[in-house]
């Protein structure tokens, strides 16, 4: 077992979150958030829908995210062009803050990872990876 994949993936999930989250732990951030905001950088102004699916989050789990970023003052939620049934999501300047402490902290996880790795070893795990992400959504759409 300790050597199967899901058992490996697991692990290494594990210990990546205990690297990651021991890092970021000092800003108060708590599982979710640090996606939302990594996410939110780079798609400022997005929908509660769009966010949910790019962080791989479900809505419900997002909904309760967002509401302790809005109260924590890392975002705001308003009205785009008069459209009252949709709220978008906007990072405040604090939340701006905090997605670039992210987007470091990101970095040096990944630097982490990958110590001792060529370039080349890097790039082929990450293809892999992204191999086996593609080959479970297929699965999932089934």
């Amino acid at each position: 077992m300790e050597n199967s994949f899901h058992y490996l993936l697991m692990a290494d999930q594990a210990m990546l979150q205990k690297l990651f989250f021991g890092a970021v732990k000092s800003k108060g951030l708590t599982a979710g958030q640090p996606k939302v905001l990594d996410y939110l950088k780079d798609h400022d102004g997005a929908g509660q829908k769009e966010i949910a699916a790019g962080c791989h989050i479900e809505a419900a789990t997002l909904t309760s995210v967002l509401n302790r970023m809005e109260e924590k003052g890392m975002i705001r939620r308003q009205m785009k062009n008069g459209n009252r049934r949709s709220l978008y999501v906007f990072l405040t300047d604090y939340g701006r803050e905090l997605a670039g402490f992210v987007e470091q902290e990101f970095a040096r996880a990944e630097q982490a990872v990958f110590s001792g790795f060529s370039e080349e070893e890097q790039e082929e795990c990450r293809s892999l990876l992204g191999r086996i992400y593609e080959n479970l959504a297929e699965k999932i759409k089934e």
